[in-house]
């Protein structure tokens, strides 16, 4: 799988979840996750490929993930009046699901 179908699908994949969880954010939060995602593409390119190959662990991909958390802005949220406290449990979640769907897109479930 290519960078840009990787990306289409946590493009996908999250919009899903957000379309569950957030639907009173849905749009301000969509259009956050997209720069976020374009903003970190290189990045993520590079770690899919280095996971990929071995070269990294899967601890090693969480903990550069969790590097992430300050890039994950969300300013659009931030005009909505939403607390900090549920930005930070929300920019959480968002890098612990792109945690996961790499990991399902890598690693096939045996």
């Amino acid at each position: 799988m290519n960078i840009d179908q990787l990306i289409e699908e946590l493009k996908s994949k999250l919009k899903t979840i957000i379309t569950k969880s957030y639907k009173d954010i849905k749009p301000e939060l969509e259009k956050d996750l997209n720069a976020f995602l374009e903003a970190s593409r290189e990045k993520l390119e590079r770690w899919i490929f280095l996971l990929s190959t071995g070269d990294i662990t899967e601890e090693e991909l969480e903990w550069l993930l969790k590097s992430q958390l300050d890039l994950v802005a969300l300013q659009a949220l931030q005009t909505t009046g939403i607390s900090k406290v549920k930005l930070n449990a929300l920019k959480n979640n968002i890098l612990k699901t792109i945690f996961k769907i790499i990991l399902e897109l890598i690693i096939p479930v045996v």
